[in-house]
């Protein structure tokens, strides 16, 4: 029989669990498939936002949104379009009746603890497709899972399941779109022009640099290293400001770290107003790629 048969709602930075179904099957398969879940919701920031897994005679889905998400584990024969339209409408509701502050303020496990009302019955609306099929229209969810399917994670995905830990590289390019940044402000663009023009500049003292070495055999090499580390720094603040990266905030720091240092080493061959401009734009840039944060999957009110 096709049923859903655990539900939960989880927080997506760190897996706190918000909010789940209370359930009484003792069932060994469903205890490992929700074991497996666990393991998922402690790693969602690291797979796209739509994503299936099989565990046994069970499937595990679950979506991710605004940092909030909603996981799911049903009969390996219920339909995916009825799995994703119960989550999406998990989210649709926890999205109205909770603000993001109090989402992230959270501090024990089941904060939202009333909520599991709300999928107690959503829980039994899609356990009885008789009645569920007259109340809601699929369409938009068929079309949207033709479109863009669920990706299907295996176990060393999830690395710690059956005691041991892989590590590799996304598998992730072109089954799920990339991760969406906010949008562009006006400030950034300033800072990725600005850091842009610290780069041009590196790259020409860099040229010159390398004529003087070439024509002054006494001339320090490590100078046109300096004003070329420069230059890739700065290009490389202005990709991740514009692209999504893991440990974005982290490489910036280190972009802007190598800038610094580069100056430092330039000193004698920069005044300190120079200096002081390419380690101002250097710290600008590194504040808009951390105040431009990743966007959530915005929710699919057509469902």
């Amino acid at each position: 029989m096709s049923l859903v048969l655990f539900a939960s709602v989880v927080r997506v930075r760190d897996g706190l669990p918000l909010s789940a179904s209370t359930d009484y099957e003792q069932d060994k398969g469903l205890q490992e498939s929700k074991k497996h879940l666990k393991s998922l919701s402690k790693k969602l920031s690291q797979f796209p936002d739509r994503c299936s897994l099989r565990s046994g005679i069970y499937n595990i889905n679950f979506t991710s949104s605004l940092g909030v998400g909603y996981m799911m584990v049903c009969s390996e024969n219920y339909p995916n379009v009825l799995a994703f339209s119960f989550l999406d409408e998990l989210q649709k509701e926890f999205i109205v009746t909770y603000d993001t502050k109090r989402i992230n303020s959270a501090l024990r496990p089941f904060s939202f603890i009333e909520f599991d009302n709300f999928i107690r019955k959503t829980k039994q609306r899609y356990n009885s497709p008789r009645s569920l099929s007259t109340k809601i229209n699929l369409a938009d969810m068929q079309t949207e899972i033709k479109l863009r399917p669920p990706y299907q994670l295996s176990a060393e995905d999830i690395g710690s399941i059956n005691g041991f830990s892989e590590h590799k590289q996304s598998k992730y390019k072109g089954i799920a779109p990339n991760q969406m940044l906010e949008a562009v402000t006006l400030s950034g663009i300033v800072a990725c022009i600005l850091s842009v023009l610290c780069g041009a500049l590196n790259l020409l003292r860099g040229v010159h640099a390398i004529e003087s070495v070439l024509q002054n055999e006494d001339e320090d090499f490590n100078y046109v290293i300096a004003f070329f580390l420069g230059t890739a720094a700065c290009l490389y603040q202005c990709y991740l400001f514009a692209y999504f990266s893991v440990w974005r905030n982290i490489k910036s720091f280190l972009a802007f770290a190598m800038i610094c240092l580069c100056n430092m080493y330039l000193y004698e061959l920069r005044n300190m107003w120079q200096i002081l401009f390419h380690v101002t734009v250097g710290a600008f840039i590194t504040l808009q790629i951390h105040l431009r944060r990743p966007q959530g999957k915005a929710p699919d009110y057509n469902v």
